[in-house]
């Protein structure tokens, strides 16, 4: 059974730095592209970057040259380095395949993890 386990979240001030984690379970994680999404108070879900099985990132142009995805196939773990933050990446964080996990119709999520940029 496929699951989404993030970590890493927390409160950190603006300029600083954090770095998620995502476990993914279940089989078959290196032939699927993977992905950040965030979802802010109030906000749509968005993506913030992704990376596809053979590696290659894209981002965002709000996070570009300040976050970096990365992936180890043996660990099923994707990362994601966030430097620079600013107040406008607080959101809670999520990770999934791209395009997102259906299951009974619906998109499947994990339970996120918290990020909080302030001072």
């Amino acid at each position: 059974q496929v699951q989404f386990v993030e970590s890493g979240g927390g409160l950190v001030q603006p300029g600083g730095s954090l770095r998620l984690s995502c476990v993914r379970s279940g089989s078959g994680f290196s032939i699927y592209s993977m992905a950040w999404y965030r979802q802010a108070p109030g906000k749509q879900r968005e993506l913030v970057a992704g990376i596809n099985s053979g590696g290659s990132p894209n981002y965002a142009d709000s996070v570009k040259g300040r976050f970096t995805i990365s992936r180890d196939n043996a660990r099923k773990t994707v990362y994601l380095q966030m430097d620079s933050l600013k107040p406008e990446d607080t959101a809670v964080y999520y990770c999934n395949h791209r395009p997102p996990m259906v299951v009974g119709g619906k998109d499947y999520w994990g339970q996120g993890t918290q990020v909080t940029v302030s001072s």
